[in-house]
């Protein structure tokens, strides 16, 4: 096996990586490194998890040049603000020692600690391409000092219809650069990029260098009313869920659902700012959170090993999606399971999808109906610094106890899926109407102004006494000015 030293790469950067205990390069790092320090564009097939960041920081860092307040140097494309957080985090720890910085931009987040740190000077800046075109169109970013450029997860920035952007990037930067590509397929849209965006690259394929454990996949039909319930009980059984779900919406209401059954969920997904979806895999990662239900964009950047389950809640709309989703289980050694959930309607598109997936070997091929007692389990734990802790407890009782005054605790959806909320407080009458809590055949008397109706539980109606008049028979000065305002305010609502 080859070095790192043996590849060309500088011994300040071998330093650093040997204190992070990193010893000897994955495949990708030893196909790649050694062309692009000899200054060839790279285009790499290799999957998330096979050391793809260390194969581009590496030589990107050892050359770089100093950069001009506003004009970074390098530019690191990636698909999601998870994703640049990470690459931000690698690379930072190597770009220290050869006295450069790096900046992570993305949406979500304040574009004011963006401007000062490019008006000081930043060397390589790594964002999503949404917010670069943002700062490029405000001036604060110029990209006519760019001398490297690397599109990370080019697959999926296709997926997610990023790459109109990505070109309108490229085509703002210098001729003269290298370009290092970087993705799980070559093929359709992504083959467009190689083919006029890189100049003669040398192309390398290896797979992924983790370990990974044993995945069942099922595939269950079930009614679409009881996904949820079903859902619970298989974060029940198997412990620390991820589910996923087509729309930002789907995600809040299957997670307030979970939430209404006591099982501790946190959600991802393009509307939270980039502070709630740290939180969200902090309390996940570290066992706080039982379930991460999310959209596909954690389907890649989102790396925890422990987790037990995924859940298709929505199936995916091509095999790619399903293969990402997929791949936050069954991680570093450990055994996952994989499960979609299939309503009458969706049973067509996901025989389509079946039999383009290249199934591992042991996993249920065949579509069953779903039966949670045919599902055999071990439930995972987390390791705290005090005790270990079952990840599929739920709620204790004096949580659900005191939900029940919430007036989101009891979420339902009829058969058209328009939502229905009730509050313990009050109860529903037969005729619709909300009904007093403490005397239920007594419907509530209303209060507002002169000329309202007032229902007695008679069911009698009268016409409720008129506004005091002067002795003189005509309203008074007071009282009238106090009606103007009164309709004047009227008016208003």
């Amino acid at each position: 096996m080859l070095s790192f030293q043996s590849l060309g790469v500088p011994q300040d950067l071998i330093n650093v990586l040997n204190s992070q205990g990193i010893k000897e390069p994955f495949a990708i790092q030893e196909s790649v490194i050694k062309d692009a320090l000899n200054g060839h564009d790279i285009c790499g097939k290799a999957p998330t998890g096979s050391g793809k960041t260390l194969a581009f920081a590496l030589p990107l860092v050892a050359g770089l040049p100093k950069a001009s307040p506003g004009k970074p140097r390098a530019l690191v494309l990636v698909p999601t603000r998870e994703l640049a957080a990470q690459v931000t985090k690698t690379m930072e720890i190597l770009a220290k020692s050869k006295g450069r910085s790096v900046l992570s931009v993305y949406g979500g987040t304040s574009f004011t600690p963006q401007y000062r740190a490019l008006s000081r000077g930043v060397d390589i800046v790594v964002g999503c391409p949404g917010r670069l075109e943002d700062l490029v169109k405000r001036n604060a970013l110029n990209l006519s000092d760019i001398t490297t450029v690397v599109i990370d997860e080019a697959d999926r920035m296709a997926d997610m219809g990023f790459l109109p952007p990505v070109k309108r990037l490229l085509d703002k930067c210098p001729q003269q650069r290298n370009t290092y590509l970087f993705s799980a397929t070559l093929d359709g849209e992504v083959d467009h990029l190689v083919k006029n965006y890189q100049n003669s690259p040398k192309v390398h394929s290896v797979e992924s260098d983790e370990v990974l454990g044993e995945v069942t996949h099922h595939f269950l039909k079930i009614h679409r009313n009881e996904k949820t319930s079903f859902t619970a009980d298989l974060a029940d059984k198997l412990g620390s869920t991820i589910v996923f779900c087509k729309t930002k919406f789907g995600v809040d209401r299957v997670a307030q659902q979970l939430e209404n059954r006591g099982i501790r969920t946190v959600t991802i997904h393009g509307n939270r700012t980039q502070r709630q979806r740290e939180q969200a895999l902090h309390s996940f990662s570290s066992g706080k959170s039982q379930i991460l239900v999310a959209t596909d964009v954690a389907a890649r950047g989102v790396h925890i090993d422990n987790v037990a389950c995924v859940i298709h809640f929505d199936p995916p709309a091509d095999f790619k999606d399903y293969v990402h989703r997929s791949g936050r289980t069954g991680r570093a050694g450990n055994p996952g399971k994989v499960f979609c959930l299939i309503a009458d309607e969706q049973l067509k598109s996901v025989k389509a999808l079946k039999r383009s997936l290249p199934l591992t070997h042991g996993s249920n091929e065949e579509i069953v109906k779903a039966d949670i007692n045919n599902i055999s389990y071990s439930k995972s734990t987390v390791q705290t610094q005090n005790e270990t802790i079952p990840q599929s407890r739920r709620r204790d009782s004096w949580y659900k106890e005191n939900r029940s005054t919430d007036r989101f605790d009891r979420d339902t959806r009829n058969g058209d899926g328009r939502k229905e909320r009730t509050n313990d407080r009050f109860a529903k009458n037969g005729f619709g109407r909300r009904s007093n809590s403490a005397n239920p055949q007594k419907p509530f008397e209303r209060k507002g102004d002169g000329n309202s109706i007032n229902r007695k539980s008679t069911g009698s109606v009268k016409t409720r006494s008129a506004k005091p008049k002067s002795s003189s028979g005509f309203e008074s000065h007071s009282n009238r000015q106090s009606s103007k305002k009164f309709k004047a305010s009227r008016k208003s609502w």
